[in-house]
C-alpha cells in the first residue's frame, strides 16, 4: 500500500499550500477586475495626431445620422457612432409591423451595414451608450454605456476626442406634462414599441375570449385609443383597422363586435395637408370604423383616460402619437437654441463653438440666419445628412478635417431645404399625396389607389438596403395578391 501513503502524502501537501493557489474567479470578480483595469488604463479614445485621420464622432442613429454616416468618406476620416440602438428604424414603415403587415426585420437596419467601416477599420467604432456631457473647448465628449436589463454590468463612463462633432440625437415624444403618460402609454417611435404594441394587441384579444370575462371588460380590453392625429396617428389607425377588418373578424370571430378604434385629436387630423385631402381622410378612416374624437386629454389612468371635459374613454390599449420636442440632453447643453433645438447657421454648425454641427430633429436654424425651423420630418433629416456629409468630405480633402483646422476655410453653398411633399396612408389601397411645399402653397394632391402606389414606391425606394427592400416588396406584393400579408395568413 505503498502508493496509497504517497497518495495522502501528496494530498495532504497540496492542502497544506491551498493558499498560494489562485482561486478561479466567479464573473461578477472578472467583470469588476475588469472595469477596475480598463477604467485605470484608459478613459477611451485619445485625440488624433497630425499623422492619422481626423475623426468624426457622430451622435445618433437617426435619419440624419445614418445618412451622414453612409456617405463620409472613410478614406479621410474613422467614424465613431454612439447611439442607444445599433441600427437604424424606417420609421414610415413602423405602423405596419404592429398588426404584421411587415416584419420587424424590415424595418430596422444595423449600423455597420449603412457603414461598413465601423466594423473593419481598425480606428471607427460603434458604442451603445448615450452621451451624457460636451466639453466643446477640449473637444471631448463623455459617454455612459446603454445596460438596461443586464443585472451584472453597471454603467461604464468614458471619453471620446473629436475632430468634428455631429449631433444628431433627435427628439423625444411630447407629452405635454400629463399626468400617466409615461407610464401607461406606448409610443411609437422604437421597433421595441412596435413590438410591445403587438404583444399588448394580441393578449387583450386573447383574454377577451376567456369564459367570465365581462361585457364592459370585453369592451375594454378590445377599445384601441390612439392619441394624435398626425400622419403616425392616421398612418396606425388605418392600419389597424384594417386587420380588424381582415383577420379578427375571421380568427376572432366571438369578440370580433367588441373591438373598435378611436382616434383623439385636439384640433384637426393631418392639419398640414389639403383640406380637400384631410376631408377624404376622414371620410375613410369613418368608413373602416375608426371613430374621430375631438378633445384634449388631461389625465392617463392605467384603464382609461380622462378628457378636459370630463369625458371617460376606457381603453386596452393605448398609443401616444403627439409630436416631438427637445431631449433632456439638448436641454442640458449650453448651447444658442432656436425653439427648444440646438441653434444652427446656413451651414448646420454650431456657429458658437468649433467644429461642431447638428442635424434632424434636435437642431433648427437661428433666427439671425433668417430662415425657419425645418419640421422634425425623415426627409429633413435625411438631405441635411446628405449635405453634411459632403461638406466634411470636402473639408478633409481641403486638409481641414483635423481640430481647429477649418476656421477660415470656404465651406460653398450654404444647406437649402426644398419641401418634396408629405403621404400618409389611410388604410387599404388608399392614401393621400400633398406635393406643395407648404399649406398656403398650390401644387399637386392626390388620394386614392393612385396615391396609395405613390406612397409604396416612394416608401420602398427610400428603405435602406437591398435586402430590407426585398421583404417589403415581398410583403406588399403578397398583401395586394391575397388581400393580406402571407405572414398573416
Amino acid at each position: 500500500m505503498h502508493w496509497f501513503k504517497n497518495l495522502i502524502q501528496l494530498s495532504s501537501t497540496r492542502s497544506s499550500f491551498k493558499s498560494l493557489i489562485p482561486v478561479s474567479p466567479s464573473l461578477t470578480q472578472l467583470l469588476q477586475f475588469n472595469r477596475d483595469y480598463s477604467v485605470a488604463a484608459t478613459s477611451g479614445l485619445e485625440p488624433t495626431k497630425g499623422d492619422q485621420k481626423p475623426r468624426v464622432v457622430v451622435l445618433g442613429s437617426g435619419w440624419a445620422g445614418c445618412r451622414l454616416m453612409k456617405d463620409l468618406d472613410t478614406s479621410i476620416y474613422d467614424v465613431v457612432c454612439v447611439s442607444p440602438r445599433n441600427h437604424m428604424v424606417f420609421t414610415p414603415l413602423l405602423a405596419s409591423t404592429c398588426v404584421g403587415t411587415l416584419e420587424f426585420r424590415s424595418v430596422a437596419e444595423p449600423i455597420s451595414r449603412i457603414q461598413p467601416a465601423i466594423s473593419r477599420e481598425p480606428n471607427s467604432y460603434f458604442y451603445l451608450a448615450n452621451c451624457t456631457d460636451v466639453d466643446f473647448a477640449n473637444h471631448v465628449v463623455s459617454c455612459q454605456t446603454v445596460t438596461d436589463g443586464v443585472d451584472a454590468l453597471d454603467p461604464w463612463n468614458f471619453n471620446i476626442s473629436y475632430d468634428k462633432l455631429v449631433i444628431a440625437s433627435g427628439a423625444q415624444a411630447m407629452t405635454f406634462g400629463i399626468k400617466g403618460v409615461m407610464e401607461h402609454a406606448i409610443f411609437l417611435r422604437e421597433v421595441h414599441h412596435a413590438q410591445e404594441i403587438r404583444r399588448k394587441l394580441l393578449l387583450n384579444l386573447m383574454l377577451s375570449d376567456v369564459p367570465g370575462v365581462t361585457e364592459e371588460e370585453k369592451r375594454r380590453l378590445l377599445h384601441c385609443v390612439v392619441v394624435g392625429g398626425g400622419p403616425t396617428g392616421v398612418e396606425f389607425s388605418g392600419e389597424l383597422s384594417d386587420f380588424i377588418m381582415r383577420d379578427v373578424h375571421q380568427r376572432y370571430a366571438h369578440v370580433k363586435d367588441y373591438i373598435h378604434v378611436t382616434l383623439i385629436e385636439a384640433n384637426e387630423i393631418l392639419s398640414s395637408f389639403d383640406d380637400r385631402l384631410r376631408i377624404y381622410a376622414i371620410k375613410q378612416l369613418t368608413k373602416s370604423g375608426v371613430r374621430l374624437v375631438r378633445g384634449v386629454v388631461k389625465d392617463v389612468q392605467p384603464e382609461k383616460i380622462i378628457l378636459s371635459d370630463g369625458t371617460d374613454v376606457p381603453y386596452g390599449l393605448l398609443v401616444w402619437s403627439t409630436g416631438v420636442g427637445p431631449s433632456p440632453f439638448v436641454n442640458s447643453l449650453d448651447l444658442p437654441k432656436a425653439r427648444g433645438r440646438i441653434g444652427i447657421d446656413e451651414w448646420l454648425r454650431v456657429p458658437s463653438v468649433q467644429d461642431v454641427f447638428s442635424i434632424g430633429d434636435c437642431s433648427g436654424f437661428l433666427e439671425g440666419t433668417g430662415k425657419q425651423v425645418l419640421p422634425a420630418l425623415a426627409q429633413v433629416a435625411e438631405r441635411q445628412g446628405k449635405y453634411l456629409a459632403g461638406l466634411l468630405n470636402r473639408l478633409g480633402k481641403e486638409g481641414g478635417g483635423h481640430a481647429n483646422s477649418a476656421k477660415d476655410m470656404n465651406l460653398g453653398d450654404p444647406f437649402m431645404y426644398k419641401h418634396l411633399g408629405s403621404m400618409a396612408t389611410v388604410g387599404r389601397y388608399k392614401a393621400l399625396v400633398d406635393l406643395r411645399e407648404s399649406k398656403a402653397a398650390k401644387g399637386l394632391s392626390l388620394a386614392g389607389f393612385t396615391s396609395w402606389l405613390i406612397w409604396r414606391s416612394a416608401y420602398l425606394t427610400r428603405v435602406v438596403s437591398w435586402r430590407n427592400r426585398f421583404y417589403v416588396a415581398i410583403n406588399w406584393l403578397t398583401t395586394f395578391i391575397f388581400g393580406r400579408d402571407i405572414s398573416r395568413i
